[in-house]
């Protein structure tokens, strides 16, 4: 199966292109930089010069491909509106051409911010008006026939090389001097090894299901309390509550990011797909690997 990838040289993309090169697929990754180019080639990829503002591209690499997988995102956090504009045009344009067609579109979204039901995130849990609208803007397409899926990626996604949520919230610990978390700290955030990540990505694009919704959860909720006291330990640093606006003063831009509390399952993404995360924890992963 030929499969075009954006933000193939990235933390997660990077992944999923080996976890389908390795299950024998041919892959195309979009690249932006001369950096990035190195990066997909080197691991045995072909590469499509251009950038996600670069509808043109997308498009090319789409009506070349066998199936898409959209990893890619702007993570400038202090211009999220923008990033999150962009995404959802990249994400029309690749299904402007995949109308009418069978391919597959495996889209990424994020597991904050959905309702919870009995207590969990679920796959049935609909964000129809989430922040980054990638969601919607995938299930509009499925709706239109487009063959498009969603893989909703929690707050964390670990492993060596992560330069996401948790390097920075204890890059802000060493900055501030303390290992801080909001209010009660009893908000969780759910979690998921990378390389169970990827392995998801392949499954949804090998067994391709129509708006499906899919949870890559791995730690189904881990109160930030417990982030915030390994980090402390760690770092042998005071573990501290902070609230109202000394949430922004440590948090900084991800203060909006910080209090959400969705914790999450993924039984119906493992019973449709036969997806088992195995990868470690992620305390285990940031106690052995973040510091």
């Amino acid at each position: 199966m030929k499969v075009f990838v954006t933000g193939a040289s990235g933390f997660i993309g990077s992944a999923v292109v080996k976890e389908l090169m390795a299950a024998g697929h041919r892959v195309t990754g979009l690249a932006r930089s001369e950096d990035s180019a190195k990066a997909i080639e080197g691991a045995g990829a072909e590469v499509l010069r251009g950038s996600l503002e670069d509808l043109e591209a997308l498009q090319k690499g789409a009506l070349w491909a066998d199936g898409v997988i959209h990893t890619a995102f702007i993570h400038d956090f202090t211009q999220y509106t923008k990033a999150a504009e962009v995404d959802k045009a990249a994400i029309n344009a690749i299904g402007e051409v995949l109308k009418e067609t069978e391919k597959p579109f495996v889209v990424t979204a994020g597991i904050l911010g959905p309702p919870k039901i009995g207590g969990y995130v679920t796959e049935e849990s609909k964000s129809p008006h989430g922040p980054r609208g990638s969601e919607a803007a995938a299930l509009a397409l499925a709706a239109k026939g487009v063959h498009t899926s969603v893989i909703r990626l929690p707050p964390s996604v670990h492993g060596k090389g992560d330069k996401g949520f948790i390097p920075f919230i204890i890059g802000q610990a060493k900055k501030n001097g303390v290992s801080a978390y909001p209010l009660d700290g009893n908000n969780h955030w759910p979690a998921v090894h990378r390389l169970d990540a990827a392995k998801l990505f392949r499954l949804a694009i090998e067994k391709p299901k129509q708006g499906a919704l899919y949870n890559a959860i791995g730690d189904k909720g881990i109160p930030l309390k417990r982030i915030a006291e390994l980090i402390g330990k760690k770092l042998d640093l005071p573990v501290v509550s902070v609230s109202d606006e000394k949430i922004a003063q440590h948090f900084e831009w991800m203060a909006g990011f910080i209090g959400f509390d969705s914790p999450a399952t993924a039984l119906q993404t493992q019973q449709q797909l036969g997806w088992e995360p195995t990868g470690i924890g992620l305390l285990q992963d940031m106690d052995e690997n973040y510091f």
